[in-house]
């Protein structure tokens, strides 16, 4: 990238994308709304844009003179290579990852297909066919993870313990978009390592109140306990970093990444899923994991900025 394009970037009008129309717009319009008020902050010319239903993103971009974008949007078309193949098109830099990285990560039969192939550790999983039923998921050990394959934040996805509780889980995740996919349940602490470039952040163990990290405890909640860094042994943590690393890599992302991970009591780490367009609200991750390098949320929001390509 040129030096006038490098200056055009940094000192353009940035435009910020949120909302979008996922089962994630609330989130995305709360990060957003954060995104805007940082950059604003720090003196860059920013509009914020909220890609609502019916909307023309592209006419909000060229209506608005936005020379690059803060990408804001979470879940379907903004975190899974649609946005970012509009804007490659419209050769606008973007932050977060390209649309190969993004398409990936999004679609956790395709990510657990490179997993497994980059020898990246994560648990055994299956697609459960459309229609099959109890019988056909009677040799399921208990307890099993239970997720739709095209969803982030953790929508549809259920922890099953009783054998009850099997099918509506999977009539849950049917409900959502993608295959529904099952995998063992890893017993041990929730950890999230941040990646900012092609480094590892920190870590953070999430600690809910009650159940798993779903959408409620992520969001909602303000009794889910954060422990940064992980609270791990340093060969653990050493093993969590590398893992997360391998992952962010093995499908090709760029920018900033979250990657999530179940951690054994024996410090074994299992990478359960990378998000390309992780959180910026007061709940998320990565601004807590950059707090503890002494990163504040305006200066990670302008460092992400910085990284936008095309």
């Amino acid at each position: 990238m040129t030096t006038e394009r490098i200056h055009a970037i940094i000192h353009g009008r940035v435009g910020v994308i949120m909302g979008g129309q996922s089962s994630e717009r609330e989130v995305s319009l709360e990060s957003g709304a954060g995104v805007v008020a940082a950059l604003r902050g720090r003196g860059h010319d920013v509009v914020g844009i909220d890609w609502a239903e019916g909307a023309s993103l592209p006419g909000e971009l060229v209506e608005n003179d936005v020379v690059v974008v803060w990408n804001a949007l979470h879940g379907t078309f903004g975190e899974d290579g649609a946005v970012q193949g509009l804007l490659t098109c419209m050769n606008i830099p973007y932050t977060g990852s390209r649309i190969m990285a993004s398409a990936l990560a999004m679609d956790k039969v395709a990510s657990k297909r490179i997993f497994d192939h980059s020898n990246v550790p994560t648990p055994p999983w299956r697609i459960i066919p459309p229609h099959a039923g109890e019988r056909e998921l009677a040799d399921v050990d208990l307890p099993v993870a239970v997720k739709p394959a095209l969803e982030g934040s953790s929508v549809g996805v259920s922890i099953v313990f009783e054998r009850e509780d099997l099918m509506p889980a999977v009539a849950l995740a049917r409900r959502h978009r993608g295959p529904t996919i099952i995998e063992p349940y890893i017993a041990g602490a929730e950890v999230c390592a941040g990646i900012l470039g092609e480094e590892v952040l920190g870590t953070v163990e999430v600690r809910p109140s009650h159940g798993f990290y779903d959408y409620e405890a992520k969001y909602k909640r303000d009794d889910t306990q954060y422990l940064v860094p992980a609270p791990l042994e340093a060969a653990a943590l050493d093993r969590v970093e590398a893992a997360a690393l391998a992952a962010h890599r093995a499908l090709g992302c760029t920018g900033y990444s979250r990657v999530d991970l179940r951690v054994t009591p024996s410090g074994a780490p299992y990478v359960l899923e990378v998000n390309t367009l992780p959180g910026m609200t007061g709940h998320s991750l990565i601004p807590k994991i950059a707090a503890y390098r002494g990163i504040g949320y305006a200066e990670l929001c302008e460092r992400i900025l910085a990284m936008a390509g095309v």
